[in-house]
């Protein structure tokens, strides 16, 4: 038998990677980007043995500051601020169960920018105001699936611009 049919008879032994302790697989998880506690409890939990375990870690990252409900509204603010409106922002915080002045912090946020943003993502996809009725409706169930405001809406719809920033 040659060296090149002894390795097609003989597949190399794969090395199984460590598995990973309960807080380092949080630690991992964190590494990647800021979780919620409901979330990070989610996910922790297939891997331990009890739920008690699961809080303990969790309690531990939190008071070594590494899980931070402000910290992962932020985050939240930050990558989906660009895209959606506050209400839909605001719904996706309530389902991490966020301390609610938490929230609220973060949304007040989006809330003074929502007709920018709303305008900045309509002129992406549409850049004219409707001619019609349909396409009215069309403009319109496109920003309202984002979360945006009818308020909001109404102005982007009616050709209305943000008012340029100026710089002190």
């Amino acid at each position: 038998m040659t060296g090149s049919d002894r390795d097609a008879a003989d597949p190399p032994k794969r090395r199984r990677a460590p598995t990973l302790s309960l807080k380092g697989r949080a630690l991992k998880y964190l590494a990647a980007r800021e979780h919620s506690r409901v979330e990070l409890r989610r996910k922790l939990g297939p891997h331990a043995e009890s739920v008690e375990e699961v809080e303990r870690i969790l309690d531990e990252l939190e008071s070594a500051r590494l899980l931070s409900a402000q910290r992962f509204a932020e985050s939240m603010v930050h990558r989906r601020g660009s895209r959606y409106g506050a209400a839909r922002v605001q719904a996706e915080l309530a389902q991490h169960q966020l301390p609610v002045e938490v929230a609220r912090e973060a949304v007040q946020v989006l809330r003074e920018t929502e007709f920018e943003r709303a305008f900045s993502l309509w002129s992406r996809r549409f850049g004219e105001p409707p001619m019609d009725a349909t396409e009215r409706a069309r403009q319109s169930r496109f920003l309202m699936a984002r979360g945006f405001s009818g308020d909001v809406i109404r102005r982007v719809l009616r050709g209305e611009m943000p008012e340029p920033h100026s710089e002190d």
